[in-house]
């Protein structure tokens, strides 16, 4: 079992083994889900269909998002870089907002007591 949980991924032996027995030997989906153990009939309607459409070939074709290809050395190093970059730019504009914050605080303090 891989990808979510939960999520359970057939063989291709499998697939096609539930196709034959439809398609050749005229077992409805539930039938034949029934007897490889399938949880229901609407995965082997799937199948055939997709069968259909593309023949024994629809069932080599990896299914859900790619895999990321991982990042070069140079490439990751660049990618910290600008990370790092980025989080010293957001650093110095807090410091200064912060800085600036308590300046116009201590200002208002400083014109209270002299009044």
């Amino acid at each position: 079992m891989s990808g979510k949980k939960g999520m359970v991924h057939y063989r291709k032996e499998t697939k096609l083994l539930a196709v034959q027995m439809c398609l050749e030997q005229g077992k409805t989906h539930a039938e034949t889900a029934q007897e490889l153990g399938l949880p229901r009939g609407e995965l082997v309607r799937q199948w055939v269909r997709r069968f259909r459409q593309e023949g024994e070939a629809g069932f080599d074709k990896p299914i859900g998002r790619p895999r990321k290809t991982p990042l070069t050395q140079s490439a990751y190093i660049a990618q910290l870089e600008m990370e790092n970059a980025l989080l010293k730019k957001f650093h110095t504009e807090l410091r200064t907002a912060i800085l600036a914050r308590r300046n116009i605080g201590s200002s208002s303090t400083t014109e209270e007591s002299t009044l």
